[in-house]
């Protein structure tokens, strides 16, 4: 038995569908296979749980594209299609599949068209498309499993020392915190807290995220505006202050915060960030 699941958007969107993908996987102990961008196919080897990814533009595909789709997906035994991508084109695509529960947000191929609740962090959102097929989604509990060497490889990287370390991951788009608060706010940091170790990592190309992940379940607290760093943070249990998010679209547990507003970031003062940190 299989689902397939067809997830447009950045890394940020893939990662927020990694525990809905996991859940159906293990209740249903079904085999998946996940629709995405070719960029971000590498994403997936974070979840053993995925057969198969089928690699596609969904912004710039010709009917050509269309057609090749069309024929692998109805190849396989497809029970379920969580399908998060819209327009005419994948109505009509999955029209003409075989798959019978196909859950959707609308759309006139949706055997089941589903409400998505608003104020959840988006990966709780998920829920509702898995609900028409007997899955129940904690989100937040969801853990991801890195392999050992893939740890060792990223503890290799950091600084050297036994104090706590702060990965630093900036989006690097218009409105991010300026690009001197970051580089200033470690030596305040260390100031009280002398044995800090700290590095600071550009935005990770879709490739590079399983990398990404072990760095940050490596660290001890992540400060970042990257969006796929923040989901990489929410999904590996690592403390988390979110810039750019509010707490409504974070999960709720020790460890997670948000600060300031996405796009609006030049003017969040320091004290703010070390506050958030428990170190104001």
């Amino acid at each position: 038995m299989r689902a397939l699941f067809l997830i447009p958007g950045d890394g940020a969107s893939q990662l927020q569908a990694l525990p809905a993908v996991a859940a159906t996987a293990e209740q249903l102990r079904f085999q998946i296979q996940v629709v995405c961008h070719p960029s971000l196919a590498g994403l997936w080897k974070l979840l053993p749980a995925v057969e198969k990814v089928i690699p596609f533009n969904f912004s710039d595909a010709t009917l050509a594209d269309w057609a090749n789709l069309l024929g692998s997906v109805r190849e396989p035994d497809f029970q379920a299609c969580i399908n998060l991508a819209g327009g005419r084109q994948v109505d009509l695509m999955l029209s003409m599949s075989h798959i019978p529960n196909r859950m959707a947000a609308g759309g006139f191929s949706a055997t089941e068209k589903v409400q998505v609740s608003q104020g959840l962090w988006p990966a709780q959102a998920l829920e509702a498309y898995l609900r028409p097929i007997g899955v129940r989604l904690e989100a937040a509990a969801f853990r991801l499993a890195l392999p050992r060497n893939a740890l060792d490889e990223a503890m290799a990287k950091l600084p050297a020392g036994d104090g706590p370390m702060l990965l630093l991951a900036p989006s690097e788009l218009p409105g991010d915190w300026p690009d001197a608060a970051w580089q200033e706010l470690p030596g305040r940091i260390a100031a009280t807290l002398p044995g800090l170790r700290s590095r600071q990592v550009p935005p990770a190309p879709g490739a590079e995220i399983p990398g990404r992940a072990a760095l940050v379940a490596a660290s001890d607290v992540v400060l970042a505006s990257d969006p796929a760093t923040i989901e990489l943070a929410l999904l590996s249990g690592t403390p988390v202050v979110a810039l750019g998010r509010s707490n409504d679209s974070l999960p709720v547990r020790d460890g997670v915060q948000g600060l300031g507003s996405d796009g609006h970031l030049r003017d969040l003062p320091s004290d703010d960030v070390l506050k958030a940190l428990g170190l104001g």
